[in-house]
């Protein structure tokens, strides 16, 4: 059994879902496909859920009918039954007239952009099996159980692993959807953003598979992203480590949780082109060797927030406590820290719905300050020359440096 992830830009349009096909035919199938919402579905959806918090109900009209005709559009050149589409619609219009009864911001988020991937299975699942290709379509809130963190749900293993086992008996071809999950009282839960991975890596853990296929819309994974570097150069073969390592950091073709179930049982994991489906891409697994080169992760749009204690004492383990206490509450992810004696600092995504939280939550036991509009460069496998050709024309307001890998907090000097 082999398992396949095909994220929105394979499927945003009807030559995609029809190159999905064909991908599955050559590729074999005994598999699992797993899929990810249409195109830029989930941001639809994302402002879906904001016009129902507010509760405005032109807006809300708008932003569904939008969302039903993108669905549409791509349902009218495919062939297939694809009526429970339509009542998933329905399902949605439903909540939508629900009223808002102190309801969590995150919970109304999963219970709405969650439908995005239910979508999009169901008009691939019947259209694969009105072109010849028998799929079992599984709904994954079903299968993954996750605990009641929305917007970033943890996997409840024993019953997840028993679940998909008994769900997916024989070697046929199976469709479900990423990033989705349910908590043990019903309420559905998503993954984190771009967790679709991650689900393929669970699924492929549970049944120990025989491989993991990522299909994107580069050759591969790259040293750096081409929309930020020019002369970017294809890693053929990764080890398990290094993989880890750049997507922590915050290389995108890899959700940072996919790689390490994955590991635990030796499956190897292809990223390859839905573009060009023949050729061989990346295969990440149990290698010995390491990088030859250095690899180059940006991530833009960052602020720096320092910190220092009201009463002049010093950074100890109480206001470290404290602190990672306070971004633990806002659901803020550090992505650098830096402290000396008397003063902390890190490096998050400016995310509107969430710094000025925590901001106002630092306030409260030390004083703050922070520069906004920064970009975070990761290199790993570093020498002098890499940091030198990513500086021109950077003003550098931090570094940080370990043995394989540095990180430059920088402002564009324009």
């Amino acid at each position: 059994m082999k398992v396949f992830k095909f994220g929105g830009a394979s499927v945003k349009d009807i030559a995609g879902v029809r190159n999905l096909a064909e991908i599955v035919k050559k590729q074999g199938r005994d598999a699992v496909v797993i899929v990810s919402a249409m195109g830029k579905t989930t941001n639809a959806l994302e402002g879906l859920v904001k016009a129902y918090i507010h509760q405005q109900a032109n807006e809300i009209d708008t932003q569904l009918e939008d969302i039903r005709d993108y669905h549409k559009g791509i349902m009218s050149e495919l062939a297939g039954d694809f009526s429970v589409v339509h009542q998933t619609f329905t399902h949605l219009e439903n909540y939508l007239k629900l009223p808002i009864n102190n309801v969590l911001y995150d919970e109304v988020y999963d219970q709405i952009v969650s439908l995005g991937e239910v979508l999009s299975t169901q008009i691939i699942a019947a259209y694969l099996t009105h072109t010849g290709i028998l799929a079992h379509w599984l709904d994954a809130r079903q299968l993954i159980r996750t605990d009641t963190t929305f917007r970033e749900g943890r996997v409840d293993w024993d019953t997840t692993n028993r679940r998909i086992r008994d769900a997916i008996t024989k070697n046929d071809l199976y469709v479900t959807q990423g990033f989705i999950g349910q908590s043990a009282d019903n309420r559905t839960t998503t993954l984190g953003r771009e967790g679709s991975d991650y689900t393929a890596a669970i699924f492929a853990y549970c049944l120990n598979a025989e491989s993991v296929t990522i299909w994107k819309d580069v050759p591969g994974v790259l040293n750096a992203d081409p929309k930020w570097f020019d002369e970017t150069v294809l890693l053929e073969k990764l080890t398990y480590q290094d993989a880890i390592e750049l997507a922590y950091y915050g290389a995108t073709v890899i959700h940072p949780k996919t790689i390490k179930p994955l590991q635990n049982k030796g499956i190897p994991l292809y990223v390859r082109s839905f573009l060009k489906p023949d050729a061989s891409g990346t295969v990440i697994g149990n290698y010995e060797r390491h990088l030859l080169i250095p690899s180059f992760i940006f991530k833009v749009n960052q602020v720096l927030i320092s910190l220092h204690p009201n009463d002049f004492s010093f950074i100890a383990e109480d206001n470290l406590s404290r602190i990672f206490g306070r971004f633990a509450q806002a659901g803020v992810k550090i992505n650098l820290m830096q402290n000396t004696a008397i003063s902390f600092s890190v490096v998050v995504d400016n995310n509107p719905d969430r710094v000025p939280t925590l901001l106002g939550l630092l306030k409260q036991d030390f004083r703050v300050s922070y520069n906004d509009g920064l970009e975070l460069i990761t290199i790993r496998y570093y020498d002098q020359g890499t940091i030198d050709r990513v500086l021109p024309n950077k003003k550098l307001l931090l570094e940080q440096k370990s043995r394989y890998t540095v990180q430059l907090v920088v402002k564009d000097l324009g």
